[in-house]
């Protein structure tokens, strides 16, 4: 048979691929918010759901052993149809979160493990040619993804709860319309998705001789040189954007005298959903290219200002509070903007410490610090908003970018001079 083009399944595993990462990360917390819950348990709550990305570097091993990557691929994205099904249909009778927060933890597991599947699913359908082609391809839709799950699915159960005047009602019809298009994505790739003869479990390499090589990726990763300050870099980095952004959904929708800005989840949805996200699409890409020109030595510490002092933008409105959602969005497009500018140095900093014979397993370990920076931080968040109140929060976020530049110019020390810079022939 003659192969089947990758137009026809790499656009929509990556788009199922972002989804549930943004239903887990993002959904939940407008959900938990709008049911009722208190800022310190949802930023607490909402971080921690977000374990299983932070620990997938430990059992991706299993998806090697156990099963072909397409296997992994057809049944994680069904659990997670019928995990997100099951979620919408429970969601107006529940009377705690705990059957909720439950939902939220199998989804990202599958998810997680539909990360693992899919990135290595890549690799052995597509010859390094194709590989490289479609890079961009399933970038986009990854990222059509995130579009959609933040944007997209917040202005539908904005205009839902206007119309019903239920908020479990319109997140029930939202949830249970996401779990329709996973479930036929799922469907989709079933038949479609092909069949590599290189896909199958590893029958070459018993289970203890893959976790040997596994644990040596681990010691060969923490005895790098440099490994201490790279655990700061990634920690510390992205601090300020760490610490904020469990609050965003419930800064905008708090009331006005709660220090609040009193916006609805259409309005949310717009500006931080889908021109926030253009906006962060728009700075990554002018942050590669201007990598590839000046290389990343020379970039790294205009990005870490990039990145951190943005966060501004949120201490002016917890301070003025305008009404006008065009000046809110404008703030929140100039924020993501810089940060997607900034986090440009976070990714190839990562993959010039990863450098290496065992570049894939190093930097797979350095995201799990790339999520663990964003857990601890967003595990605490609530309790100090609560605490400090909003405008005292975003005090102590602008005070927090002091961190980010201290790790930085200690960090670009070990950057060779025109490491990511493109050499011309």
């Amino acid at each position: 048979m003659k192969p089947r083009t990758p137009w026809l399944w790499v656009p929509t595993l990556y788009f199922a691929e972002g989804l549930p990462y943004f239903i887990v990360n993002t959904i939940s917390v407008v959900i938990l918010k709008d049911l009722g819950m208190d800022n310190a348990r949802l930023a607490l709550l909402t971080s921690l759901i977000g374990l299983p990305w932070l620990v997938k570097p430990l059992w991706s091993p299993f998806v090697d052993i156990f099963k072909s990557k397409r296997w992994w691929i057809v049944t994680m994205q069904l659990l997670m149809a019928v995990a997100v099904g099951v979620l919408a249909a429970t969601l107006p009778a529940s009377s705690t979160f705990t059957w909720m927060l439950i939902l939220f933890v199998i989804t990202g597991f599958a998810s997680a493990s539909h990360d693992i599947a899919a990135d290595g699913y890549y690799m052995l359908a597509l010859d390094e040619g194709r590989q490289s082609a479609f890079v961009g391809i399933r970038n986009t839709f990854y990222r059509i993804a995130m579009v959609f799950g933040q944007g997209v699915l917040v202005v539908l159960a904005g205009w839902l709860e206007k119309r019903t005047g239920s908020v479990s009602t319109a997140w029930s019809w939202t949830l249970l319309a996401t779990a329709a298009i996973l479930a036929l994505v799922t469907a989709y790739h079933a038949f479609v998705l092909p069949r590599p003869a290189e896909d199958r479990s590893s029958g070459s390499k018993t289970g203890r001789e893959i976790l040997r090589e596994f644990g040596a990726a681990f010691g060969s990763f923490f005895t790098k040189p440099g490994i201490g300050l790279l655990v700061c870099f990634l920690l510390l980095y992205r601090l300020p954007e760490a610490l904020s952004v469990k609050l965003l959904y419930p800064f905008f929708s708090d009331a006005v005298a709660d220090g609040g800005l009193g916006l609805d989840k259409a309005a949310f949805g717009m500006v931080y959903g889908t021109a926030g996200v253009i906006a962060l699409l728009a700075g990554g890409i002018l942050g590669g290219w201007h990598i590839s020109r000046r290389g990343l030595r020379r970039c790294l510490l205009p990005m870490a200002l990039s990145l951190a002092l943005p966060c501004a933008v949120y201490l002016f409105l917890a301070l003025t509070q305008p009404a006008s959602v065009w000046t809110v969005g404008a703030c929140v497009v100039f924020d993501q903007f810089g940060y997607g500018y900034g986090f440009t140095a976070y990714t190839v900093y990562m993959m010039h410490f990863a450098d290496g014979p065992l570049k894939t397993s190093h930097y797979a370990i350095c995201t799990g610090f790339m999520a663990l920076s964003m857990l601890l931080p967003g595990a605490v968040a609530g309790y100090l908003q609560e605490g400090l109140g909003y405008v005292g929060f975003y005090v102590l976020v602008m005070v927090c970018c002091l961190a980010t530049v201290a790790v930085t110019l200690y960090a670009r020390r070990r950057v060779p001079a025109d490491y990511g810079r493109v050499k011309k022939d």
